[in-house]
Protein backbone atom coordinates (compact mmCIF):
# COMPACT_ATOMS: atom_id res chain seq x y z
CA UNK A 1 0.00 0.00 0.00
CA UNK A 2 1.51 3.42 -1.44
CA UNK A 3 1.45 6.59 1.80
CA UNK A 4 1.79 10.19 0.69
CA UNK A 5 4.70 11.35 -0.25
CA UNK A 6 6.74 13.28 1.90
CA UNK A 7 5.94 16.64 -0.20
CA UNK A 8 2.46 16.03 0.02
CA UNK A 9 2.36 16.26 3.92
CA UNK A 10 4.70 19.44 3.44
CA UNK A 11 2.50 21.04 1.54
CA UNK A 12 -0.63 20.50 3.41
CA UNK A 13 0.97 20.64 6.62
CA UNK A 14 -1.09 23.25 8.45
CA UNK A 15 1.32 24.26 10.86
CA UNK A 16 3.34 25.96 8.12
CA UNK A 17 1.90 29.43 8.13
CA UNK A 18 3.15 30.76 4.82
CA UNK A 19 0.96 31.14 1.40
CA UNK A 20 0.60 28.21 -0.85
CA UNK A 21 2.58 29.71 -3.28
CA UNK A 22 5.57 30.52 -1.33
CA UNK A 23 5.41 27.13 -0.16
CA UNK A 24 5.61 25.43 -3.70
CA UNK A 25 8.54 27.33 -4.60
CA UNK A 26 10.35 26.15 -1.31
CA UNK A 27 9.07 22.54 -2.58
CA UNK A 28 9.67 22.97 -6.31
CA UNK A 29 13.73 24.25 -4.84
CA UNK A 30 13.97 21.40 -2.54
CA UNK A 31 12.69 18.71 -5.26
CA UNK A 32 15.25 19.86 -7.65
CA UNK A 33 17.80 17.30 -8.49
CA UNK A 34 20.97 19.62 -7.25
CA UNK A 35 19.49 19.14 -3.94
CA UNK A 36 19.46 15.57 -3.74
CA UNK A 37 22.79 14.73 -5.58
CA UNK A 38 24.83 17.88 -5.21
CA UNK A 39 24.32 19.49 -1.66
CA UNK A 40 25.50 16.19 0.31
CA UNK A 41 28.97 16.41 -1.39
CA UNK A 42 28.81 20.21 -1.77
CA UNK A 43 27.78 21.15 2.14
CA UNK A 44 31.05 18.85 3.42
CA UNK A 45 33.56 20.69 0.70
CA UNK A 46 31.82 24.29 2.23
CA UNK A 47 32.60 23.05 5.66
CA UNK A 48 35.96 22.13 4.88
CA UNK A 49 36.96 24.82 2.49
CA UNK A 50 35.86 27.52 4.70
CA UNK A 51 37.19 26.02 8.11
CA UNK A 52 40.61 26.46 6.17
CA UNK A 53 40.57 29.70 5.01
CA UNK A 54 39.18 31.14 8.62
CA UNK A 55 42.94 28.98 9.92
CA UNK A 56 44.50 30.82 7.78
CA UNK A 57 43.14 34.67 8.14
CA UNK A 58 43.76 33.92 11.59
CA UNK A 59 47.26 33.00 11.61
CA UNK A 60 47.90 35.92 9.01
CA UNK A 61 49.45 39.01 10.88
CA UNK A 62 47.54 41.31 8.17
CA UNK A 63 43.61 41.52 8.01
CA UNK A 64 41.94 42.25 4.50
CA UNK A 65 38.57 42.32 2.73
CA UNK A 66 37.79 42.37 -0.53
CA UNK A 67 34.11 43.48 -1.09
CA UNK A 68 33.59 44.13 -4.01
CA UNK A 69 35.04 41.24 -5.35
CA UNK A 70 32.64 39.10 -3.46
CA UNK A 71 29.65 41.25 -4.75
CA UNK A 72 30.51 40.80 -8.70
CA UNK A 73 31.15 36.88 -7.92
CA UNK A 74 27.78 36.24 -5.92
CA UNK A 75 25.80 38.59 -9.03
CA UNK A 76 27.60 36.74 -11.32
CA UNK A 77 27.34 33.38 -9.78
CA UNK A 78 23.40 33.86 -9.04
CA UNK A 79 23.17 34.67 -12.85
CA UNK A 80 24.98 31.71 -14.17
CA UNK A 81 24.86 28.96 -11.72
CA UNK A 82 21.55 29.31 -9.64
CA UNK A 83 18.01 28.86 -11.24
CA UNK A 84 15.69 31.79 -11.18
CA UNK A 85 13.45 30.41 -8.50
CA UNK A 86 16.10 30.09 -6.02
CA UNK A 87 16.74 33.94 -7.16
CA UNK A 88 13.41 34.94 -6.27
CA UNK A 89 13.60 33.04 -2.64
CA UNK A 90 16.96 35.05 -1.79
CA UNK A 91 15.63 38.20 -2.94
CA UNK A 92 12.86 37.86 -0.93
CA UNK A 93 14.85 36.79 2.18
CA UNK A 94 16.21 40.38 1.76
CA UNK A 95 12.77 42.20 1.51
CA UNK A 96 11.65 40.46 4.37
CA UNK A 97 14.02 41.09 6.77
CA UNK A 98 13.80 44.62 6.05
CA UNK A 99 10.23 44.67 6.09
CA UNK A 100 10.26 42.83 9.79
CA UNK A 101 12.97 45.37 10.88
CA UNK A 102 10.79 48.28 9.52
CA UNK A 103 7.96 46.84 11.38
CA UNK A 104 9.95 47.10 14.91
CA UNK A 105 11.38 50.66 14.06
CA UNK A 106 8.01 51.71 13.30
CA UNK A 107 5.64 50.46 16.05
CA UNK A 108 8.56 49.73 19.07
CA UNK A 109 7.98 53.21 20.23
CA UNK A 110 11.59 54.00 20.96
CA UNK A 111 13.17 57.10 19.08
CA UNK A 112 15.54 56.73 17.44
CA UNK A 113 15.25 53.20 15.92
CA UNK A 114 16.49 53.46 12.36
CA UNK A 115 14.24 52.16 9.99
CA UNK A 116 15.87 50.15 7.25
CA UNK A 117 15.70 50.96 3.21
CA UNK A 118 17.32 47.90 1.92
CA UNK A 119 15.50 46.51 -0.81
CA UNK A 120 16.43 44.59 -3.62
CA UNK A 121 14.56 43.44 -6.25
CA UNK A 122 16.75 42.14 -8.81
CA UNK A 123 19.68 39.97 -8.72
CA UNK A 124 21.99 43.43 -9.15
CA UNK A 125 20.05 44.27 -6.12
CA UNK A 126 22.25 41.87 -4.12
CA UNK A 127 25.87 43.55 -5.03
CA UNK A 128 26.38 47.09 -3.75
CA UNK A 129 27.51 45.63 0.05
CA UNK A 130 23.93 44.40 0.27
CA UNK A 131 25.27 41.29 1.67
CA UNK A 132 26.85 43.24 4.95
CA UNK A 133 24.20 45.94 4.61
CA UNK A 134 21.65 43.38 5.19
CA UNK A 135 23.28 41.83 8.23
CA UNK A 136 24.61 45.11 10.35
CA UNK A 137 20.40 46.72 9.64
CA UNK A 138 19.34 43.85 12.37
CA UNK A 139 22.60 45.11 14.94
CA UNK A 140 21.61 48.78 14.10
CA UNK A 141 18.03 48.26 15.10
CA UNK A 142 18.41 45.75 18.17
CA UNK A 143 21.33 47.98 19.66
CA UNK A 144 18.71 51.34 19.02
CA UNK A 145 16.32 49.86 20.39
CA UNK A 146 18.05 48.91 23.92
CA UNK A 147 20.08 52.19 23.77
CA UNK A 148 16.71 53.92 23.14
CA UNK A 149 14.44 55.48 25.68
CA UNK A 150 10.86 54.26 24.97
CA UNK A 151 7.92 56.39 24.39
CA UNK A 152 4.59 55.93 23.65
CA UNK A 153 2.98 53.21 21.19
CA UNK A 154 0.52 53.96 18.90
CA UNK A 155 -1.77 51.57 16.91
CA UNK A 156 0.15 48.80 14.90
CA UNK A 157 1.69 50.34 11.64
CA UNK A 158 2.03 47.39 8.94
CA UNK A 159 2.32 49.64 5.97
CA UNK A 160 5.21 48.51 4.85
CA UNK A 161 4.89 44.80 4.68
CA UNK A 162 3.96 45.09 0.75
CA UNK A 163 6.73 42.86 -1.66
CA UNK A 164 7.56 44.59 -4.61
CA UNK A 165 8.11 42.65 -8.24
CA UNK A 166 10.84 40.58 -8.05
CA UNK A 167 12.75 39.90 -10.80
CA UNK A 168 15.51 37.13 -10.40
CA UNK A 169 16.64 37.51 -14.17
CA UNK A 170 14.66 34.19 -15.85
CA UNK A 171 15.58 34.97 -19.38
CA UNK A 172 19.24 34.94 -18.67
CA UNK A 173 20.43 31.64 -19.73
CA UNK A 174 21.89 29.22 -16.32
CA UNK A 175 25.04 26.88 -17.36
CA UNK A 176 23.53 25.10 -13.83
CA UNK A 177 20.26 25.40 -12.15
CA UNK A 178 21.52 25.09 -8.49
CA UNK A 179 19.17 24.67 -5.42
CA UNK A 180 19.23 27.62 -2.95
CA UNK A 181 20.99 25.37 -0.23
CA UNK A 182 23.39 23.83 -2.36
CA UNK A 183 24.04 27.47 -3.67
CA UNK A 184 24.88 28.93 -0.13
CA UNK A 185 26.91 26.07 0.41
CA UNK A 186 29.33 27.43 -2.46
CA UNK A 187 28.76 31.05 -1.81
CA UNK A 188 29.79 30.81 1.69
CA UNK A 189 33.40 30.45 0.36
CA UNK A 190 34.05 33.61 -0.86
CA UNK A 191 32.26 35.42 2.24
CA UNK A 192 34.54 33.91 4.65
CA UNK A 193 37.58 34.46 1.86
CA UNK A 194 36.41 38.33 1.36
CA UNK A 195 35.28 39.36 4.35
CA UNK A 196 37.26 39.99 7.25
CA UNK A 197 37.34 37.43 10.23
CA UNK A 198 35.09 40.03 12.52
CA UNK A 199 32.84 40.67 9.69
CA UNK A 200 32.11 37.12 9.11
CA UNK A 201 31.69 36.50 12.78
CA UNK A 202 29.21 39.46 13.24
CA UNK A 203 27.31 37.84 9.95
CA UNK A 204 26.91 34.61 11.69
CA UNK A 205 25.99 35.63 14.88
CA UNK A 206 23.16 37.62 13.07
CA UNK A 207 21.18 34.48 12.84
CA UNK A 208 21.32 33.59 16.31
CA UNK A 209 19.78 36.98 16.77
CA UNK A 210 16.06 35.44 15.37
CA UNK A 211 15.73 34.34 19.28
CA UNK A 212 16.15 38.28 19.96
CA UNK A 213 13.47 39.39 17.03
CA UNK A 214 10.87 36.85 17.52
CA UNK A 215 10.82 37.77 21.45
CA UNK A 216 10.24 41.39 20.06
CA UNK A 217 7.55 40.78 17.27
CA UNK A 218 5.58 39.08 20.12
CA UNK A 219 5.98 41.92 22.41
CA UNK A 220 4.83 44.49 20.18
CA UNK A 221 1.87 41.99 18.29
CA UNK A 222 0.93 40.25 21.66
CA UNK A 223 1.21 37.40 19.71
CA UNK A 224 2.99 34.48 21.27
CA UNK A 225 2.68 32.72 17.98
CA UNK A 226 5.95 34.16 17.36
CA UNK A 227 7.57 32.69 20.02
CA UNK A 228 7.26 29.35 18.71
CA UNK A 229 9.87 30.03 15.84
CA UNK A 230 12.60 31.24 18.09
CA UNK A 231 15.84 29.58 17.02
CA UNK A 232 16.40 28.37 20.75
CA UNK A 233 20.08 29.12 20.88
CA UNK A 234 21.84 31.44 23.77
CA UNK A 235 22.43 35.28 21.85
CA UNK A 236 24.87 35.92 24.34
CA UNK A 237 27.37 32.86 22.51
CA UNK A 238 28.92 34.35 19.90
CA UNK A 239 30.08 31.55 17.61
CA UNK A 240 31.59 31.24 13.99
CA UNK A 241 31.37 26.95 13.67
CA UNK A 242 27.77 26.77 12.92
CA UNK A 243 26.46 25.18 9.82
CA UNK A 244 26.49 28.50 8.15
CA UNK A 245 24.67 27.20 4.64
CA UNK A 246 21.74 25.59 6.83
CA UNK A 247 21.88 28.22 9.24
CA UNK A 248 21.11 30.50 6.65
CA UNK A 249 18.14 28.55 5.17
CA UNK A 250 16.53 28.26 8.30
CA UNK A 251 16.58 31.91 9.13
CA UNK A 252 14.94 32.58 5.63
CA UNK A 253 12.26 30.29 6.33
CA UNK A 254 11.81 31.80 10.08
CA UNK A 255 11.57 34.89 8.50
CA UNK A 256 8.79 34.14 6.31
CA UNK A 257 7.03 32.42 8.61
CA UNK A 258 6.93 35.91 10.44
CA UNK A 259 6.36 38.04 8.10
CA UNK A 260 3.01 36.01 7.00
CA UNK A 261 1.48 36.18 10.50
CA UNK A 262 2.22 40.23 10.20
CA UNK A 263 0.36 40.01 6.93
CA UNK A 264 -2.14 37.65 8.81
CA UNK A 265 -2.51 40.34 11.77
CA UNK A 266 -2.61 43.32 9.23
CA UNK A 267 -5.73 41.75 7.78
CA UNK A 268 -7.74 42.08 11.18
CA UNK A 269 -8.15 38.52 11.23
CA UNK A 270 -6.12 35.06 11.92
CA UNK A 271 -7.40 33.81 8.49
CA UNK A 272 -5.95 29.91 7.81
CA UNK A 273 -2.86 30.70 10.18
CA UNK A 274 -5.29 30.99 13.35
CA UNK A 275 -5.38 27.37 13.37
CA UNK A 276 -1.68 27.61 14.52
CA UNK A 277 -3.00 29.49 17.97
CA UNK A 278 -5.00 25.93 18.67
CA UNK A 279 -2.30 23.43 17.92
Amino acid sequence: MRGPTVWTAVMADPTVPIAREVLAMVVADQRQWTRRWLYPPTRIVSRVAVWLIRVVKTLLPVTFSAHAVMDRLCVWFLRRFVSPRAGELLIRHFLIETDLLAFIARNSGVAGVPEPELRPTTLAGLGDRAVIEHDVNVYDVLIALGAGRPGPRGPLDFSMLGLPPIDASPQVRRWLRLDIQTALCLMNIPFALCLTTEEYRRAVHSMRLDESLMTVLADLTGDDTFLRWRPGGVVVRVDSGLDVPRAVYEHAVVHEYAHARLVALAAGGRGATERLTRL
